[in-house]
């Protein structure tokens, strides 16, 4: 019979076998209070280069930050070696608050949202004018989540040797984009990366665009010896070489006090995970109008209040039409 308090012994006593010993389990965790800060460059099977300081150094997640995933552009704390060396490995033990989130879901109806980078301050669309032809809707798909995420959009239109920007250009007049029109010459003697990084300094820019379109011209342009100086860092880690074309990647802009995200082609840019209420927030002269609506107003409802706040002249209808095209590229497709 099993006897309990003071009248115990040894041989009433369960244990667990335990080759570390049987030290009572605790769900304290260390604070990691002298970790280094660092910020991710590129993520590849589960190994994440990190810029500590001034070097490049591999790590990998810990293990108590459970599913949460590190990407792109996000602040990390490390521990462990960072020497930087061949061969060697730290550990992320932390994951800092993001400020910005650009998120994409594979379709429509993929319940499933990517974070492409995180803490980009800006969101370079690069679309060319003509071979191939521009794709409005996936401009309108990449201005939606810019908008959702917290990004500035900046839109760099290329080849306009081919075709001119003036029609594109008119379909986003109303939202006051800034914009960078270059031609094939331009792109290829560099004279398309100094025009376009007038806009980049001081800023993350992550760059999106289908393929064919310049975009990774362009950003070698931008970066030419630092993507070779990391890229051939991972490289020699990992024994690949995949970094610039199927998984993003942040190096820091030549010329300049700033960062580029080169982010792979995309075919589609799905908007599963959007919420209308947080797109208005890039429309202040529109959002105001929005207290008298109803709730979970998609702003393209006969009830919805932003009618009145444009009717009484409080914005410009063009900014109302725009919102709502916007919005309504959530529910077709790219090709409609």
């Amino acid at each position: 019979m099993r006897r309990y308090g003071k009248h115990t012994d040894e041989d009433d006593i369960r244990s667990r076998p335990n080759r570390r010993g049987n030290r009572p389990r605790t769900h304290i965790r260390p604070k990691h209070e002298d970790a280094a800060g660092g910020m991710v460059l590129t993520v590849d099977r589960g190994r994440l280069t990190c810029l500590v300081e001034d070097r490049v150094v591999m790590a990998m997640k810990a293990r108590e930050l459970g599913r949460k995933a590190a990407v792109v552009g996000d602040r990390v704390a490390l521990v462990g070696d960072l020497s930087g060396r061949k061969d060697t490995l730290a550990r992320i033990v932390r994951i800092e608050e993001r400020g910005s989130v650009l998120r994409r879901t594979a379709d429509d109806d993929d319940p499933y949202e990517r974070v492409v980078v995180a803490n980009a301050d800006q969101l370079a669309i690069v679309t060319a004018l003509a071979d191939p032809e521009p794709r409005p809707r996936l401009i309108d798909r990449c201005l939606v989540a810019a908008y959702d995420g917290g990004l500035s959009p900046l839109l760099v239109l290329t080849k306009s040797d081919l075709a001119p920007p003036d029609e594109l250009l008119g379909l986003y007049g109303a939202l006051d984009i800034p914009y960078v029109v270059t031609n094939r010459e331009e792109l290829e003697n560099g004279d398309a990366a100094d025009r376009v990084r007038e806009h980049l300094g001081g800023r993350v820019t992550a760059f999106v665009g289908h393929s064919g379109v310049g975009k990774t011209t362009l950003v070698n342009a931008l970066v030419p010896e630092e993507r070779r100086r990391v890229t051939g860092h991972v490289n020699a880690v990992t024994g690949r070489g995949r970094h610039t074309t199927t998984s993003a990647l942040a190096l820091p802009l030549a010329k300049a006090d700033g960062w580029v995200v080169d982010t792979p082609g995309v075919r589609s840019f799905g908007l599963a995970h959007i919420d209308p209420s947080r797109v208005i927030h890039a429309f202040p002269d529109l959002e105001p109008g929005t207290e008298g609506c109803p709730r979970a107003c998609g702003h393209d409802e006969p009830d919805c209040a932003l009618d009145a706040w444009v009717a009484d002249g409080h914005a410009d209808p063009a900014r109302l039409y725009s919102l709502r095209r916007l919005l309504a590229t959530r529910e077709r497709t790219e090709g409609d």
